[in-house]
C-alpha cells in the first residue's frame, strides 16, 4: 500500500463518529399519557371482568380484596409482559409511537427485564415518591427503567 492510501484510511477511521451512549428517554408527558391510555384500555376492563364476572359483584370483591387483586394481577401481568416482549409496546405506547427497549443493545427486552419492570412499576405507583425520580435525573429515566435496565424511546 502506498503511504497516502494508508494515511487516508487512518483519517477516515478517525472521522467515524462513536456510537451515542447518552441517549435520552422519550418525553415524560408522552410516557404519562401512554400510561393513562393503557390504564383505560387494559387495566379497567380487567378490573371490571374480575369484579363483576369472576367475583360476582362489588360486594364479593370488597369482602375478599386480596383474592380480587391477585386475580387482577394474574391477568394483567402476562398481558403487559407479552406485549413488551413481542411488540416492544403496549397500546398506549403504540399510540404515542414509543417503544420499550433494552438500554444496552436497544433491542427487545428479555422476560426477566419485563417482569422486573412490571413489579417495580407497581412499587413506584404504590410508594408515590418513586414517581418523581425522573425529575431529578438528566436522562429522565424512571425507577423501573433504571432497575430493569430498559429505556422508552420514540419509535423512529
Amino acid at each position: 500500500m502506498r503511504r497516502r492510501e494508508i494515511n487516508r484510511g487512518i483519517k477516515q477511521k478517525a472521522n467515524k463518529k462513536p456510537l451515542e451512549t447518552n441517549v435520552l428517554s422519550s418525553h415524560l408527558s408522552s410516557r404519562f399519557k401512554s400510561f393513562l391510555l393503557d390504564s383505560f384500555l387494559l387495566t379497567t376492563p380487567i378490573v371490571y371482568l374480575v369484579m363483576y364476572v369472576i367475583m360476582d359483584g362489588g360486594d364479593s370483591f370488597s369482602q375478599n380484596r386480596t383474592m380480587g387483586w391477585l386475580i387482577i394481577l394474574a391477568l394483567h401481568l402476562p398481558l403487559i409482559v407479552i406485549m413488551w416482549i413481542a411488540k416492544k409496546q403496549t397500546p398506549g405506547l403504540k399510540a404515542y409511537e414509543l417503544e420499550v427497549l433494552d438500554h444496552k443493545s436497544y433491542s427487545r427486552i428479555s422476560l426477566l427485564q419485563a417482569i422486573i419492570r412490571y413489579f417495580v412499576t407497581l412499587l413506584s405507583i404504590i410508594s408515590f415518591f418513586l414517581l418523581f425520580v425522573p425529575f431529578f435525573r438528566k436522562d429522565k429515566k424512571t425507577i423501573q427503567d433504571i432497575i430493569s435496565n430498559t429505556i422508552i424511546l420514540d419509535k423512529k
